[in-house]
């Protein structure tokens, strides 16, 4: 919160309302007044995404409370004081936005919610990491979205006795108890003003809520009522970051001093530089200290801090950067020196510490092969050492790549070519790295192997070829379990006094009755050839498969 800088949030929502109040003043047409449908729809998800972010503050909150009760409750009651009065709030406008729509429509409360709004799940507050039900108005199909007569007398009233004016005072009871936890010094920051000048386009001087509301058409009055739950929820956050601020500023007085080595990463590239934070713990950010550190040491002694490098520490932290150029593990040491408020003397803390540089490196690793075969999808492993999966970008020269749910990926290449590369490259700190390349050759899916009760060739039993009734296709030695061929068709021949008998083309794998008959009426020693047997492959390629000479023993 230091400095109070206006936040892009807060920057959005000021451009968002400035074009809303300067399309009121020009009194612009319907069609250009739907625009606000878009707006509004932009400002209900930011509103549902802070909500989330607010949530996350509390539960962090709670957690501390959790850790030690007695330093952080008496923060902690008031922290759960804003969130009630920030919901009474929002529920308090949400309420007023289902009234809007039934006065609109000249229907009731249970109509409107039934027909215009959806129930959506949002961020529980009070229950940090729970969802709750919330009604969201659809304005996009409200008919009465561009009228202002209803909604003008329910927020302005006959004599400004409308709900406009009872808004205006929770309004500022919110903001001056907001302000009272905060500063009044940051008032500036704080939205949800009601006071002040405002003028029609003549210059006539008007108050905060006929100036907002009065004739206005419903769209415009919902987008305002979207926009004032984001201040509301901008000064709840503030309120909560001050109050959590306030149990570390007590840290602060705590005599268990120790030294800190934070760095953003361990593990870096080469070319990269290595970045850390080094800070005392429970100490005021307003004591200034110096650092000194030493690459390559694992202490600090006197006979080596002359060599030592020194760094100043910037509001109660140093950030240490060294060049990634050698690779290889790498390890510092380092002091730290700061005034101790008890005694007033110089302490020291000493620190160390370690990380790694490595060269870019990529490993692509086959899962199943070690070439990408053809018609299929060949599932592969695609990683660097130390870098996040999804900061990975690959690609292939020749063939498709497909990511899988559980983060490896699909290489589906070409089958007439021969060789293809992967290639892959990462983002780090927002520059494209490249890792590296791996080739892989590409190869066709080997035929199948055709055979009957497990043979080609040889000698079988009658009744065990009966038993088998098909020809089966078989891959051997091919890792993939969920890759099968189809058996098209195939011709049974057999030499029978001399003559050379054939059953024709059969359909299909299995033993039709003319192929049974042949086979039961084969003598010991007879030998039976299956012919011409066809195949198709998952793609519908037809190959030609190997014969099977068998003879009945």
């Amino acid at each position: 919160m230091a400095g109070y800088k206006e936040t892009p949030r807060q920057k959005m929502i000021g451009m968002m309302y400035l074009v809303l109040t300067a399309m009121l003043a020009l009194n612009v047409s319907k069609d250009i007044l739907d625009a606000f449908l878009v707006v509004n729809d932009s400002m209900e998800i930011t509103n549902q995404s802070f909500a989330t972010k607010v949530t996350s503050q509390y539960a962090k909150f709670e957690t501390q409370y959790n850790l030690e009760p007695a330093k952080v409750e008496s923060y902690w009651v008031k922290a759960k004081d804003v969130r009630q009065k920030s919901y009474e709030l929002i529920e308090y406008i949400e309420d007023m936005k289902i009234d809007l729509v039934a006065r609109s429509e000249r229907i009731t409360r249970e109509e409107a919610l039934a027909t215009y709004f959806e129930k959506q799940s949002v961020p529980d507050q009070f229950n940090p990491g729970e969802m709750r039900d919330q009604y969201m108005l659809n304005l996009n199909i409200l008919p009465s979205r561009d009228s202002y007569d209803e909604s003008t007398n329910y927020l302005i009233g006959q004599n400004k006795n409308g709900k406009a004016y009872e808004l205006a005072i929770k309004m500022n009871e919110f903001r001056d108890y907001i302000l009272e936890i905060i500063g009044q010094q940051f008032e500036d920051r704080i939205g949800l003003v009601t006071t002040g000048k405002f003028k029609d386009a003549s210059g006539t001087p008007q108050d905060w809520e006929y100036y907002n509301f009065y004739r206005t058409i419903l769209a415009a009055d919902i987008t305002l009522l979207n926009k004032i739950i984001a201040e509301i929820q901008t000064a709840e956050f503030d309120a909560i970051n001050t109050l959590y601020a306030n149990i570390t500023e007590k840290d602060f007085k705590f005599d268990n001093v120790s030294a800190k080595v934070i760095p953003k990463s361990t593990y870096i590239l080469q070319g990269q530089p290595y970045e850390a934070e080094i800070l005392v713990a429970a100490y005021d950010s307003k004591t200034q200290s110096q650092v000194k550190v030493l690459r390559g040491a694992d202490k600090i002694t006197e006979a080596n801090i002359g060599r030592a490098q020194t760094f100043n520490s910037v509001n109660g932290t140093v950030k240490l950067e060294f060049p990634g150029n050698a690779v290889g593990p790498q390890s510092y040491a380092g002091v730290i020196e700061m005034l101790d408020p008890r005694t007033q003397e110089i302490a020291h803390y000493d620190f160390t510490g370690e990380y790694i540089v490595a060269p870019p490196a990529l490993t692509v690793s086959p899962l199943k092969m070690n070439v990408l075969y053809a018609e299929l999808k060949n599932p592969i492993a695609i990683s660097s050492p130390g870098i996040a999966s999804d900061l990975l970008t690959p690609s292939i020269s020749k063939g498709k790549l497909t990511k899988r749910p559980d983060g490896t990926w699909d290489a589906e290449v070409p089958l007439d070519e021969k060789l293809t590369t992967i290639t892959a490259s990462a983002n780090v700190d927002g520059k494209s790295i490249m890792l590296g390349s791996y080739d892989f050759r590409i190869k066709r899916v080997p035929k199948p192997n055709a055979t009957i009760a497990g043979l080609s060739d040889g000698k079988i039993d009658r009744d065990r070829l009966i038993a088998a009734n098909a020809v089966i296709p078989e891959l051997v030695d091919f890792d993939f379990e969920d890759y099968y061929y189809e058996i098209v068709s195939y011709e049974l021949e057999t030499i029978l006094g001399g003559d050379l008998q054939s059953t024709g083309t059969i359909r299909g794998n299995r033993f039709n009755d003319a192929v049974m008959n042949t086979i039961r009426n084969a003598r010991r020693g007879q030998k039976l050839f299956f012919m011409n047997i066809q195949a198709k492959s998952p793609t519908g390629r037809l190959v030609t498969l190997n014969p099977i000479n068998l003879e009945i023993q």
